[in-house]
């Protein structure tokens, strides 16, 4: 591609932080549960790669086609790739484009096309470079892209955008746990490539109480490696949804002893732990499991299709809750749909 940047640009990354920044040099954009992007356009050539620099076209070949139909000789666009489903973003039919078989990810696409949200340009329709110009410079070069090539072209969204903090607390207002969380951004700094300094993300953290219907050893070790967690469902099924592993190495080897006393078959009476799967490479297979009796509250960020998407943090142990109360009522999502975020939505 003849274009002042390569394919293995590396896009600029998010602080994690446990508060949004607030002041004028701010701009603030929803969190979109999605795959960072960037889409590169030399005339009909196109490569979208990501985070990590790894090649999506095969993956994502609705989106390639758009991007080859915009009606702009070129550009560098940072985005993220997204899966809609009733209004709502689904990870999981995100995650089920990552598939080896051709003839399965575009059945994919046509069943669930995904959508670009784009939230920076870094090389315009003339072919010039944006990334050493400020954010306050990039971001009005979007919007007027913006306004000429996504018109006509419903594959791609235009992220919205904040400059008070106040805003940001509305979007939370208004949708609840449907949005991820909210990023903030510099508006006085070039575009920062593969650092951290001029972008920072809030992710919304929640908190559920869980029972421990079994435990892992950890690896070549006599002591706990981490917790299963569960949850009851409307039949008193108890099902598994995921795992904590940060307990303190002071008291290891006393909760190894206290569930060790509890050991009893089957643990989880609805769905088991297994073998790894997509959500985990952590092996599952060698596990023991107890008798219903503990209960520990974790804080998570994701709850998808019955279970935690990431291993959660523990918080503390709840010898005040019954386990019977530790149902999947406490995780279910009353949100408003994030797409709704767009004007045109």
């Amino acid at each position: 591609m003849n274009l002042p940047l390569t394919v293995d640009y590396a896009p600029m990354e998010a602080k994690l932080v446990a508060a949004l920044p607030a002041g004028a040099q701010w701009q603030y954009e929803p969190k979109w549960d999605g795959f960072r992007c960037l889409a590169f356009k030399d005339g009909t050539d196109v490569d979208l790669r990501s985070k990590a620099g790894q090649p999506f076209n095969r993956y994502f070949p609705e989106i390639v086609a758009a991007m080859e139909a915009l009606r702009v000789p070129r550009c560098v666009l940072d985005g993220e790739l997204v899966v809609p489903e009733n209004g709502a973003l689904s990870f999981d039919e995100l995650l089920m484009r990552i598939h080896p078989a051709a003839s399965r990810v575009q059945k994919l696409a046509r069943e669930h096309p995904a959508l670009y949200i784009v939230f920076d340009l870094l090389v315009d329709a003339r072919g010039q470079s944006l990334v050493d110009q400020p954010l306050a410079v990039r971001r009005p070069a979007l919007e007027r892209f913006a306004a000429r090539a996504f018109h006509d072209a419903p594959s791609f969204r235009l992220s919205p955008v904040a400059h008070a903090r106040s805003d940001v607390d509305a979007w939370f207002a208004s949708l609840g746990t449907g949005l991820d969380g909210a990023i903030a951004k510099r508006i006085d700094l070039p575009y920062q490539s593969g650092t951290r300094l001029g972008m920072q993300k809030f992710k919304r953290m929640r908190s559920a109480d869980c029972v421990v219907g079994g435990f892992r050893y950890g690896s070549g070790s006599p002591v706990v490696g981490s917790l299963l967690l569960g949850l009851f469902d409307d039949d008193g099924l108890l099902h598994h949804v995921g795992f904590t592993s940060n307990i303190p190495n002071a008291e290891r080897e006393a909760v190894t002893r206290k569930l060790e006393a509890l050991v009893q078959p089957p643990g989880f009476t609805g769905r088991a732990p297994g073998g790894p799967s997509r959500w985990s490479t952590e092996r599952t297979g060698e596990w023991q499991p107890l008798r219903p009796a503990l209960v520990v509250e974790v804080r998570y960020d994701h709850f998808d299709s019955g279970r935690f998407r990431h291993g959660t943090s523990l918080l503390r142990w709840r010898p005040d809750k019954a386990p019977g109360q530790c149902t999947f009522e406490q995780v279910k999502q009353a949100s408003k749909k994030s797409l709704t975020l767009f004007a045109d939505a």
